[in-house]
């Protein structure tokens, strides 16, 4: 089922919500119809399907299904290999190949005592968006997201040689994390309605290469790196607000005291505690489609305010708009068992605070001019943190026991593989 198709209708940033309303609901659009009964059926089935599934695995499934969505193929015969797998798009292959021949792979264990970390922000720069993505899909198993508003997109590379070590981005923070708000000191109504959420963001990305990330803790590299200097001079170029702290959850849950996630332990992070638990599953692709193409039909104006409508500044009017549309549609079709649609996974949040009196300035008992940098933040200043504090005894402790690995582990076979086989070869991995 294709997306809804809006022939005529041009988003203006002068109009108002109810002008954009009048022009988008009058303009030409096209959708396809789908039943009440068929569309809860579908639902159902996606849902009843992942719901039987702990973190790890549906974590695993999501990006299986994002990977064959993604990076569709097509069959060539070849005169010597015979009939095989391609990808469909020539940009795809070529920043794969791009990638693949390009991860840092440490002659020495101490080649990561030379790394020069830089921040290449992809941001309008030719060929670097196809590339970020490329890392992002096939080093994390967690899916690679699109979000809707203020993304800063980075790839970690090495000055000297151009290998890559990982990708990160920021982004705009979550509306509610009670955490991270009651450390701050925030009520909702002043959060929102200040606009202070503005001034912090959410580290949504923080993947590393292999071997980087395993035998040399790169995550923690990356994670340094979302607190820079660079990050907080771009957010402030391209939104015009301050950025003062960020935050970040951690990917699997609950973590064993002695720490199993890369925040643990970090310099600058703060352990808030745990997520409520709470985290919605999500239907196919398709359904998600269909789940689109009924609220058009039968709910057009919730439709238009999740999906069409923007603020002023062109960013979308509903934050979490996906998982709002999907709540409404349920509660819409009725009898969904409620122990089908969201998981009691816990994540770990974690809160840097970039100044003295960050806190303060989020609570509007500060100004801007009175804070002091709680930390050097410099690109240089972290990497070096993360060399001698975290990286040097980490890779010592490995080469004693043997366990250091040689593996870049890029996910890429996923595109060929079927999900038994993709459960086979890495649901033991996930969360290593």
């Amino acid at each position: 089922m294709s997306s809804l198709q809006v022939k005529t209708y041009k988003y203006d940033p002068k109009d108002d919500v109810e002008t954009q309303w009048k022009k988008w609901s009058e303009s030409d659009i096209e959708f396809n119809d789908v039943s009440d009964s068929d569309l809860k059926e579908n639902i159902v089935k996606d849902l009843s399907y992942v719901s039987q599934m702990d973190v790890r695995e549906y974590t695993l499934y999501q990006k299986f299904c994002e990977v064959k969505q993604r990076y569709p193929t097509i069959t060539v015969n070849d005169l010597w290999e015979g009939e095989r797998q391609v990808l469909k798009d020539e940009k795809q292959r070529k920043a794969l190949a791009e990638v693949k021949n390009n991860i840092w792979q440490p002659k020495t264990n101490e080649d990561y005592l030379e790394l020069e970390p830089e921040m290449i922000y992809t941001g309008g720069k030719d060929g670097m968006p196809e590339i970020w993505n490329a890392i992002r899909t096939f080093t994390s198993t967690m899916r690679n997201n699109s979000n809707i508003g203020r993304n800063l997109a980075y790839i970690i590379r090495d000055r000297k040689t151009k290998k890559y070590l990982g990708v990160i981005c920021i982004t705009g923070d979550f509306i509610d994390l009670t955490p991270r708000d009651k450390f701050i000191g925030w009520d909702r109504n002043y959060k929102t309605e200040s606009g202070m959420l503005n001034h912090t963001a959410i580290g949504s990305t923080i993947v590393p290469l292999q071997p980087l990330g395993f035998n040399y803790v790169g995550g923690k590299l990356l994670a340094l790196l979302c607190l820079s200097e660079q990050v907080q001079s771009q957010w402030k170029k391209n939104y015009g607000d301050d950025l003062v702290s960020v935050t970040t959850t951690s990917l699997y849950g609950k973590t064993k005291k002695g720490g199993l996630s890369q925040y643990d332990n970090l310099k600058y992070w703060k352990p808030m505690g745990f997520t409520s638990g709470s985290v919605s599953y999500e239907p196919t692709k398709k359904t998600i489609y269909q789940i689109r193409h009924w609220l058009m039909k039968n709910h057009p104006r919730k439709y238009f305010e999740w999906y069409v409508a923007k603020r002023p500044n062109g960013q979308q009017l509903k934050r979490d708009h996906r998982h709002r549309s999907y709540a409404f549609t349920y509660s819409k079709l009725g009898n969904i068992p409620k122990e089908i649609m969201k998981s009691d996974h816990a994540r770990g949040v974690y809160f840097c605070p970039l100044y003295d009196k960050s806190c303060a300035y989020l609570r509007g008992e500060a100004k801007i001019e009175d804070l002091t940098k709680a930390f050097d933040n410099s690109t240089e200043a972290l990497s070096e943190l993360w060399k001698y504090k975290y990286a040097k005894p980490r890779i010592k402790q490995l080469v004693k026991k043997g366990r250091e690995s040689k593996e870049s582990l890029f996910y890429d076979d996923l595109i060929y593989k079927s999900w038994d086989e993709v459960k086979d070869s890495y649901l033991p991995q996930i969360g290593r």
